[in-house]
């Protein structure tokens, strides 16, 4: 489980509370006086009665939902073998660089635990990327003990989804619900294995949604968790978040805590998303994202007072993609994005969840508050080239040195950066990368003081080298550029 980084800051919070469990009386006594008596009389005290729970239709039933989410949920293991030097295991890298150590070469092996959700019967799982991530070895056991060896179709890191496969046939699986429909406030159930504890069931509710964590990084990363209070720890993984129907509507990925064990906060990723992102492995093997060609920005009152605007709803447009989609439909800067296709959205995390629901070459009709007059613009979604031609996974390329997949730059980008070549960083395996905050999206665009754009390119960088020193050069999504070496 990807521990979150969050920093809530607690000071002096404190409640004290005291109860009294005192019967009441009929009359008290005031005043105490020595006198005699005249006339007494009897109060009967009330009784008191337990009182049943009597369960009535708007009580939530989670036995059904748990029955048919308990056989579809996975236990899954990884094992990621790779070759390592025993300086680095115990001196790091700089040492043997210094002194110039081959060292001994062994294998190491690194296990790690998750879980996933069966789509269908013929055995397509869908977990979390940072679950098979770099795996060399994927072993899925099911509820009934039964174990079978899967493997990866395909990864988004952008959405941290993966899909794997097993041979089976009549497997138990589950049917996607609508993330949209899901309301704060009602009951979901969260399944999966922590602490290796195969089908395991917590309860909770739905705490809010859209939520941006900023764990996955920034450029094309879409985040709009949906927050419960489900238990979910390390394990839970990939597992499935189900509404009271028993219908899958989102996938577990991430807790909130400052130990690495549940502390009230869990995330998952909208249903929605996960069925087109899983469609779209199944279909071209890489996820196809359309772009509405903007810059958008939370809308603020502070905003919202500077631009002269008499409410807060909706996105801020603060740029335009040249000969983007928008641009191209007639929305312009200072527009404010009120819905998609008739969905509200008030957020850039709500407006990147929808439009995320769209492949390039899909039409959005998209409703901007112009000067507060709204208007609705028909567009048709591009992709990262600014077409809609289909992103195939030929197009990318994996590089065993550093750990890399990869993705010639496009013209868009180049544009955009300012800059003539690149290879865009599409997915970070295990090697030089992994730890080396480098996120998703970065652009290399010279190696050994080579320009790289092509598989080719890196290759010959990496290969006629002049020195034992391998030194990178490139581009922040942000535009900042970046440098470093081993």
């Amino acid at each position: 489980m990807r521990k979150v980084s969050l920093i809530w800051m607690l000071a002096g919070l404190m409640m004290a509370a005291s109860c009294g469990n005192q019967n009441p009386t009929t009359e008290e006594t005031q005043n105490e006086q020595q006198q005699p008596v005249t006339q007494v009389e009897q109060v009967q005290q009330p009784q008191v009665q337990r009182v049943a729970f009597v369960p009535t239709e708007s009580t939530p039933d989670f036995v059904d939902a748990a029955e048919r989410s308990v056989d579809a949920v996975v236990h899954i293991m990884t094992k990621v073998v790779r070759q390592s030097n025993t300086y680095e295991d115990f001196f790091g890298a700089l040492l043997g660089q210094i002194y110039g150590y081959p060292g001994q070469t062994r294998n190491n092996t690194m296990v790690a635990y998750g879980s996933g959700v069966v789509l269908t019967p013929d055995g397509y799982i869908v977990t979390n990327n940072h679950v098979v991530e770099g795996a060399d070895e994927v072993e899925v056991t099911f509820n009934n003990k039964v174990k079978k060896t899967a493997t990866i179709i395909g990864t988004d890191p952008t959405t941290d989804l993966a899909l794997i496969k097993v041979d089976a046939t009549d497997l138990q699986y589950l049917t996607f619900g609508d993330s949209d429909n899901v309301r704060i406030g009602e009951w979901v159930l969260a399944v999966g294995n922590p602490f290796k504890l195969t089908s395991t069931v917590t309860a909770g509710i739905v705490s809010a949604k859209a939520r941006n964590l900023s764990i996955l990084g920034e450029g094309t990363s879409v985040e709009s968790f949906i927050q419960t209070d489900a238990a979910i720890n390390p394990g839970n993984s990939g597992g499935a978040l189900v509404n009271t129907k028993g219908e899958l509507v989102g996938i577990n990925a991430a807790i909130a805590s400052h130990t690495g064990s549940y502390e009230g906060y869990s995330f998952a990723i909208p249903s929605n998303i996960v069925r087109k992102v899983v469609d779209d492995l199944l279909l071209y093997g890489e996820t196809q994202r359309g772009y509405l060609g903007i810059l958008p920005d939370e809308l603020t009152q502070e905003l919202a007072q500077e631009k002269g605007l008499e409410n807060i709803e909706g996105v801020y447009v603060a740029q335009l993609t040249e000969g983007g989609a928008a641009q191209q439909a007639g929305i312009q800067k200072g527009d404010v994005v009120t819905a998609i296709n008739g969905k509200k959205v008030n957020t850039v995390t709500q407006l990147m969840e929808t439009v995320r629901q769209y492949r390039p070459g899909d039409k959005v009709d998209v409703e901007i508050n112009r000067n507060g007059n709204h208007q609705h613009y028909e567009l048709t979604l591009l992709n990262e080239a600014g077409n809609v031609d289909v992103v195939k996974k030929g197009d990318s390329f994996y590089n065993e040195e550093f750990g890399l997949m990869l993705r010639p730059i496009n013209q868009n980008d180049m544009s955009r950066l300012n800059i003539r070549n690149g290879l865009k960083i599409v997915e970070i395996r295990q090697g030089r990368f992994m730890n080396s905050g480098v996120p998703v999206d970065f652009v290399i665009t010279n190696v050994n003081g080579v320009a790289v754009g092509s598989k080719t390119d890196l290759e010959n960088a990496l290969k006629n080298k002049r020195s034992r020193r391998t030194t990178i050069e490139g581009v922040y999504p942000n535009g900042m550029m970046g440098s470093f070496y081993y």
